[in-house]
């Protein structure tokens, strides 16, 4: 990977910065080119181009206020920052589902989806059927064998016990799954949440690791940190997801664990007009977060530890990882907001 020390930054031009707002419609977009005179090993300079978040770029429906507010980065350094709080309920999307198959006979149609190892899996009846061969251990037993129903967490009581990291026994061998009404506000349908974005992305002097949320997606939803498998599966249980890789906890409401864009249930995103990926949101140091594949379904091979690269359109982004890496960036090559 190639690291980017401290450095020297030229701001080069500034358009209009985007002011405090309580009305979505009248959010803007900001735009602000940083040149970083950067020193290789090999003596020669890259310019990098930083382009801020343009929050335009949410749907106006995602959004309940967007705020601009003074803040401190990770750092240590004073800087203004977006407070984001985004409705928690996909803007592309009417209804969320399915999740857990409720026979063994259900199809790929039927229900959602699971991931091990990196792949992702539709979570048909015959999956969970077989999950005691899938993971080698007899143990495995998510159905009634006499009528082929799954054991599937369908109360607000069973979901609160299961979707914890420590699942109370009387939910072992469940699917798990929650409705968003449980713990959605009084006018029901989302579970808000706020953010701290920087407003516009300065880089680290070297990667961290990722803690806590990845990001926000465009289409008003947590992109969230890496799901507890260890912990799911040791409960033997699975914690279903939809075909967009999001499911709904007590904590997070709906939320993501990968990008799936364009499968099943799952809408699509665009492509750029020059076929590069689609953006899909914000990474929490500010930077964008783009889909895996351009339009000719390549992945660009010259990513960095934390899967971002730079090009004179987009400057500095990140590509997300494969649906079912439990992940959507590799680590934060910006700060964050404290």
């Amino acid at each position: 990977m190639k690291k980017l020390p401290m450095q020297t930054l030229f701001i080069t031009s500034t358009l209009a910065l985007v002011g405090c707002s309580d009305s979505v419609d009248d959010l803007t977009g900001a735009i602000t080119e940083v040149i970083v005179d950067e020193t290789t090993d090999s003596d020669d300079s890259t310019d990098v181009t930083i382009l801020s978040v343009d929050t335009s770029l949410f749907a106006s429906e995602s959004l309940v206020s967007v705020e601009t507010v003074d803040c401190t980065l990770s750092n240590g350094s004073s800087s203004s920052c977006y407070s984001i709080t985004i409705s928690g309920f996909p803007s592309d999307r009417t209804e969320l589902g399915d999740f857990c198959p409720g026979t063994i006979n259900s199809t790929a149609s039927e229900a959602g989806k699971w991931f091990d190892d990196g792949v992702l899996y539709d979570l048909t009846g015959e999956f969970v059927q077989n999950l005691d061969v899938f993971y080698g251990d007899s143990y495995w037993q998510l159905y009634d064998t006499d009528t082929g129903i799954i054991n599937i967490t369908d109360t607000q009581e069973s979901c609160e016990a299961a979707a914890q990291p420590q699942v109370e026994a009387q939910y072992y061998n469940h699917c798990v799954q929650c409705d968003l009404d449980y713990f959605a506000d009084e006018a029901g349908g989302s579970v808000e949440s706020t953010y701290l974005i920087p407003v516009t992305p300065v880089f680290s002097s070297s990667p961290s690791d990722l803690s806590g949320n990845t990001g926000l997606a465009l289409n008003g939803v947590n992109l969230a940190a890496a799901a507890p498998t260890h912990a799911i599966l040791s409960a033997y249980t699975i914690a279903a997801f939809d075909d967009c890789v999001g499911h709904v906890n007590p904590a997070a409401g709906y939320h993501y664990h990968g990008a799936n864009q364009g499968d099943g249930d799952c809408p699509a995103i665009e492509f750029e007009v020059d076929g590069h990926a689609g953006m899909i949101g914000y990474a929490m140091d500010g930077f964008a977060i783009y889909g895996m594949l351009d339009e000719n379904g390549e992945e660009p091979t010259d990513l960095d530890d934390c899967r971002g690269q730079s090009d004179d359109v987009r400057g500095y982004h990140y590509h997300s990882a494969g649906p079912g890496e439990n992940t959507f960036i590799g680590c934060f090559s910006g700060v964050t907001a404290n």
